[in-house]
């Protein structure tokens, strides 16, 4: 008897802290795939396979993930596919399409988990710098900064504006190379992650970034 790869289907149509983490890192770095058959799949491919591997378990999905090995320096990525049209159909209807890298826009997610969804596309498609600068002066500043990361510019136009209700007061968006790049500096980092870790209901969250916010604050002490 063959054994059947099971998955959340409904997944995607209720909210939750869950659901909000997964949709945000699948805007940043997932994908729907309809191949020749009609078949219609949804991936994530990531280099980091213990976050592949919670994500996975809030899925509810019993499906293998798949390894692929970096050649030199290039790290091993992980993969999870998932064979679900219905899946599929509830992100179209959230906004995520086939070509969602230039056309994706913020969805329209409660309030209360705005966090857990912009904490999954940072943990995608986002940036955490800690350092000094003005090394050149008697006196050095530790800074830290943070980035958001794509090639649509109305994706990080709304998430500016739906991060600006949340009290970040400033960023700037520029174009780098062939995407788009929203930034925000000390105060307003801050702020982000008061936002993106504080009140979770989960524990979806990429460690080596949040380990660089909680460095700068021990510094700054």
């Amino acid at each position: 008897m063959p054994i059947y790869k099971k998955v959340n289907k409904i997944f995607f149509k209720k909210w939750s802290s869950e659901m909000a983490y997964v949709l945000g890192f699948f805007m940043a770095d997932g994908s729907i795939d309809v191949n020749k058959r009609g078949s219609h799949y949804f991936s994530i491919q990531i280099c980091d396979k213990k976050l592949l591997e919670s994500i996975k378990h809030a899925l509810g999905s019993n499906h293998k993930i798949a390894t692929r090995k970096g050649v030199g320096n290039e790290k091993d990525r992980y993969r999870l596919q998932i064979g679900s049209r219905e899946m599929c159909d509830d992100l179209r209807a959230l906004g995520v399409s086939e070509e969602k890298t230039y056309t994706m826009e913020v969805p329209k997610v409660p309030e209360k988990y705005i966090g857990d969804f912009v904490r999954g596309y940072f943990d995608g498609d986002g940036n955490v710098w800690v350092g000094m600068v003005h090394k050149d002066r008697k006196k050095q500043s530790l800074v830290i900064h943070t980035s958001f990361t794509s090639c649509s510019f109305n994706f990080l136009k709304d998430l500016k504006s739906k991060l600006k209700e949340k009290g970040l007061l400033g960023g700037c968006i520029y174009n780098r190379k062939n995407a788009n790049c929203l930034k925000y500096s000390i105060k307003n980092s801050l702020i982000l992650s008061e936002i993106m870790y504080n009140g979770s209901g989960n524990d979806l969250f990429l460690n080596r970034k949040k380990i660089i916010f909680e460095k700068f604050k021990r510094m700054r002490s």
